[in-house]
Parts: C-alpha cells; structure tokens; sequence
C-alpha cells in the first residue's frame, strides 16, 4: 500500500509542478512593475510581437549593422527592411518551432530543465502594423538607450546561423534558458529595464502583451 501511494505520488509530481508553474505564471503577468510609467507623447517608437509563442522588441534598423551585418542574412537584399525584431531563447526550442504544430515534449522538456544552448533571433522586416498581436510603444531617448543597451548585453560573439527563411538569422547568445527564464521572460525582463509597465514575471506571451498600450 505505501509503495502503491508513492508511485500515484511520483505518477501526480509533474502534474503539481505544471500547476504551481501556471500560477505563478498567472500571479507574476498580473503584478506590474514600474507601476508610473506613461508613454511618451513623442520619442522613439518601437513594437512589441506576439506569434502566439514567442514574443519579439521590434526595433528601427539604424545602429545594428556592427551586430547584425546584412550578409548575415540568408538573402541579404531583406537586409534593406527599416525594423529588426529581436528575441531570445532555447537554440533548439527556438529554431525547431516557429509554430505551435512544431512542438515536441522532448524539446519542451529539455529546454525547460535549463539550457546554456541559447540564441538571439533577428529578423528583417518592415514596420508592423498595430494590432491584437503588435503593440506600439513610444520610448524617450534614455528609455531607448537603456533598450538597446540591453539587446546588445545578450549577443555572445560567434558565428550567425541561418533562421526560418531568407529574412531572419540566429545568432549566440548569453544566458540560460529554463522553465523559469523564457523566451518571454526575456522580453519582459527586457521591457522592465526599459522602464516599461509590465508583469514581474511573464513566461507566456499573453503575459507579456497585457500590460502593453493597446
């Protein structure tokens, strides 16, 4: 009897973990941090995206091309787009599911347990267009500094690799991912250092997204 209750225990552990991580989850993206800020009425206007799993700071092109060199690019012509979007995670959670049908518990898993494997993801793009899933946001000159101070930190130096198509590139990057410290956690982490009303802790993009100006 007292193996059998063990082993329902063992068998039930993963399901407590995941419950205790959504709430967490929930709790954090719903506890703001820099509670006064207020958009700019003028400034430097940058975006933040949403592709349902992983969030991206879409930011003017001018100023990257020490990091994100044109050549970098699959095809180098999309170089000549004016935005770069920039997000950061798992080397293989990231590059093996650009979509929810790309996922696989295994790349879950092991990307969830920590990963030193992590990468910057750019893509070249024109400017998004607001909506439920691109929000706009209005930076002041040293909210932008402290922005792009804070992509740059993450860029560990290497050679780039190839992303999903011709307009995006990988590149290595600092940091471990885990359970913990998402790909969405780093855009929040990010949004946070700028000085951006946003949850304590977002893991998920919805989490992310809530608190920004719609």
């Amino acid at each position: 009897m007292i193996r059998y209750r063990a082993f329902r225990w063992l068998l039930a552990l993963p399901l407590i973990v995941v419950a205790v991580w959504a709430l967490a989850a929930a709790v954090g993206g719903w506890w703001p941090v820099n509670r006064d800020w207020q958009q700019a009425d003028a400034g430097i206007r940058i975006y933040v995206v949403d592709n349902g799993i992983h969030t991206g700071i879409v930011v003017p092109a001018a100023g990257w091309s020490d990091l994100v060199r044109p050549q970098d690019f699959p095809d180098p012509r999309y170089a000549g787009h004016g935005w770069r979007s920039f997000g950061w995670g798992d080397r293989a959670f990231y590059v093996e599911t650009p979509r929810w049908s790309d996922v696989r518990p295994m790349t879950v898993l092991g990307a969830a347990f920590g990963s030193e494997r992590t990468v910057t993801h750019v893509d070249a793009i024109p400017e998004p267009r607001p909506g439920p899933d691109v929000r706009s946001v209005i930076l002041r000159p040293d909210e932008f500094a402290r922005l792009t101070a804070f992509i740059r930190a993450g860029f560990a130096g290497g050679a780039p690799i190839y992303g999903y198509g011709p307009d995006d590139v990988f590149y290595p990057a600092r940091g471990t991912y885990s359970a913990l410290r998402t790909c969405n956690a780093w855009t929040g982490e990010a949004l946070r250092h700028t000085g951006i009303r946003v949850g304590a802790w977002t893991p998920t993009s919805g989490s992310v997204m809530r608190w920004l100006p719609r």
